[in-house]
């Protein structure tokens, strides 16, 4: 066993220079190493001044990396030397091993990258629990406090940059994430989404030559000022969800023309109204009580006993006796509350009834739709009156018409990349429907534009698309002129936010990895140091 422990000790310490390991003692859960540094001398990190003069020693007990399931306690003996230079306010000066040792510091040089490393992947509490398992107990505020004392990475100046927003809370406070769209690597980040931050952050650097954005105002305000010789790129996904939106809504507007008109059904024949008919539902429990009591009362008339009597025993006052004696039938009883009255939901019966006929039998869904109309009151009403009113309505026979979701789905879809089915249903829908039809061929217009690379062609579109009878899809044309520029060289230029939404969806993780309660700098540090 001694001949293997220098070899141990040569093995730990192969990497560093100048150390001389004297001794290894291998307990039963410690491995003990006593080592010396062997320098001719050092320099003064004050001054810098080379000095080889001793002025004394001491031990230095830095924690290191674990091996094979031990705890290794490092004895390291260090120099203090005297510093030459007269002028330095520093007189003496300990020397620092390279790899090993830093000034104050407790770990070695290779347990504390380790535990960057750690900190970096799973920030604190995660961080201190996988430290823990390969058998380094660490804090969780210790792991933080190394990552945020790391150094900025270096500074560099993209080319082409990619700039987006994300939630430090969401709906709350944003921030701004910018990343070197060629080397896909995050550059920076800003602690708001305002437009002079980021024309501030853009004027430091004016080697860039182009930025891929959304059609955020914030942002084209920002880019214009910042760096106005840069080329501005719409993003085409955000293009292409947009116009998915607008379509949305314009196949929501002709949702009628989802369905074939229903054939008329023949009206039934009322039924003779007998003398039990009532206004009011049978098996009402108001109703039925009132029957009862009608019934009783009667009964005890028949017999011989007087009104008077007649309240007495069925505790009832005299007037409701009169009442119920003058009513040769129940129903003639059902008066005042149990009438007809106006309610606020009148105004909206109508169009129940007709989605209804539509297919639309969700009372939650018909409660929404007439809420967005201003209907007041809450989802109760709606369901009762769908229930007891439209529940034994007949509906259209056939199948069930696809929703506006599904057919926008089809619109957005290449013709080859449908199935037969919905390729089917979606020429029966563009055939009722004219509008729709125009529609799909702005779509598909915009589509080949978008995949093509085809700007040029953009100005004509915005023209056919604000003539067209379909409002949104006009709003969303006259919305891309106001970013004309930007969007024309997005659908022209290669460069895309692809990868800014990657990483925007990375600070996501992050931040649940540290539970919501990551502060502006530790997220920063986090996102632009962890590869």
């Amino acid at each position: 066993m001694n001949g293997v422990r220098p070899q141990l000790g040569e093995l730990l310490f192969w990497l560093v220079e100048d150390v001389s390991v004297e001794s290894v003692e291998v307990a039963d859960a410690v491995v003990r190493v006593e080592a010396q540094t062997m320098a001719s001398g050092a320099a003064c990190p004050g001054c810098g001044c080379w000095s080889g003069r001793v002025h004394g020693s001491y031990l230095r007990f830095p924690r290191d990396l674990p091996t094979a399931g031990k705890l290794v306690v490092v004895s390291l003996r260090v120099r203090r030397f005297v510093c030459a230079e007269e002028s330095c306010p520093r007189r003496t000066f300990v020397e620092q091993v390279p790899g090993l040792t830093r000034r104050f510091g407790r770990r070695t040089e290779r347990l504390r990258s380790t535990l960057v490393s750690v900190g970096l992947a799973l920030a604190g509490r995660a961080g201190a629990r996988v430290s823990d398992a390969f058998g380094v107990q660490v804090s969780r505020n210790t792991l933080l406090r190394l990552i945020t004392s790391l150094p900025d990475p270096p500074t560099v100046t993209p080319r082409v940059v990619g700039v987006d927003e994300y939630a430090q809370r969401k709906g709350r406070i944003y921030g701004t994430v910018l990343v070197d769209v060629e080397t896909r690597r995050p550059v920076d980040l800003l602690p708001d989404r305002e437009a002079d931050t980021l024309a501030a952050w853009l004027s430091e650097r004016p080697g860039i030559e182009i930025i891929c954005r959304d059609r955020a105002i914030f942002y084209a305000d920002g880019a214009a000022r910042g760096a106005p010789q840069a080329l501005q790129v719409a993003d085409r996904w955000h293009l292409w969800h947009n116009l998915g939106e607008a379509a949305e809504k314009c196949v929501y507007r002709h949702r009628a023309c989802l369905r074939p008109a229903p054939a008329p059904l023949e009206e039934p024949q009322p039924a003779p109204e007998s003398p039990a008919s009532s206004p009011w539902p049978t098996g009402h429990r108001f109703a039925e009580r009132t029957r009862a009591k009608h019934a009783t009362l009667h009964a005890l008339l028949a017999a011989g006993h007087s009104k008077r009597s007649i309240a007495r025993q069925l505790g009832m006052g005299l007037n409701t006796v009169l009442r119920f004696s003058r009513a040769t039938e129940p129903e003639q009883l059902f008066t005042g509350q149990w009438q007809s009255r106006p309610t606020k939901l009148d105004t909206f019966k109508p169009y129940l009834d007709e989605r209804w006929q539509e297919g639309c039998t969700n009372a939650w869904k018909l409660w929404e739709e007439i809420k967005a109309q201003g209907y007041p009151d809450g989802y109760g009403n709606v369901r009762a009156y769908v229930s007891r009113n439209l529940r034994g309505k007949p509906q259209p026979v056939g199948p069930r018409p696809p929703s506006a979701r599904a057919v926008t789905r089809w619109i957005l879809t290449h013709p080859e990349a449908l199935a037969e089915s919905d390729r089917i249903q979606l020429k029966n829908v563009l055939a009722n429907c004219r509008e729709l039809d125009a529609l799909a061929g702005h779509v598909r217009s915009f589509a080949h534009m978008l995949t093509q690379l085809q700007g040029h062609e953009l100005p004509a579109w915005i023209e056919a698309a604000t003539t067209a009878d379909l409002p949104s899809l006009q709003r969303f044309a006259r919305h891309l002129e106001r970013d004309l520029d930007a969007v024309i060289a997005g659908l022209s230029q290669p460069w895309n936010s692809g990868v800014v939404e990657g990483h925007v969806n990375r600070i996501k993780m992050l931040k649940r990895q540290m539970f919501g309660r990551a502060g502006f700098e530790l997220l920063r540090k986090r996102v632009l140091l962890y590869s």
